[in-house]
């Protein structure tokens, strides 16, 4: 789909959490990877950290993200499997106001294209919550690639036609303004 170029980027502050028990800021790809095409895209990294998979620590990561209203959106990688282990969609999923289901669907499309039936493994999802979007992607590095080069990248672009998450930012959190 085009940009449209008559209209200005608006770079986002997106913080990055890697979900991992045995993941460290030396060997952790799959968080580099986010941080790379974040920055390549225009936009800033406004925190990143390795949570343990946990479903309390990673809430409680999540929750003090999206208080932090310098955040907009919260991408992370890992623990979408199957697992015991593997808790994030739990996490996320706790503290949606609401969830994109369509993400989902069309993760796992651009999945399928390239690693076939696999992707049925993978609860990648997202969601919003108080204004924030929450995208959650599983570890892998082409996973991450994936995510973000098919979907993210378009859809984080005030430019990206027909229509991206941008443009709708200002009215996430209108019922609040209801009487």
């Amino acid at each position: 789909m085009p940009l449209d170029e008559t209209r200005d980027f608006i770079p986002l502050n997106i913080a990055v959490m890697t979900v991992s028990d045995t993941r460290t800021p030396e060997d952790d790809k799959s968080g580099d990877i986010l941080v790379e095409r974040i920055e390549k895209a225009g936009h800033k990294l406004a925190a990143r950290r390795i949570v343990p998979d946990d479903k309390g620590l990673i809430r409680a990561a999540l929750k003090a993200w999206i208080a932090d209203h310098r955040i907009d959106v919260v991408i992370s990688t890992g623990g979408t499997g199957l697992t015991g282990r593997d808790v994030t969609p739990e996490a996320f999923q706790s503290v949606y106001d609401k969830e994109i289901d369509g993400f989902s669907a069309l993760f796992h499309r651009v999945s399928f294209e390239k690693i076939g039936t696999s992707t049925i493994q993978s609860r990648a999802t997202a969601g919003v919550a108080q204004g924030t979007y929450l995208f959650a992607l599983p570890g892998s590095p082409g996973a991450c690639k994936d995510g973000w080069d098919e979907i993210l990248v378009h859809q984080l672009d005030y430019r990206y036609r027909p229509c991206n998450f941008v443009e709708i930012m200002p009215r996430l959190e209108e019922h609040k303004q209801r009487k």
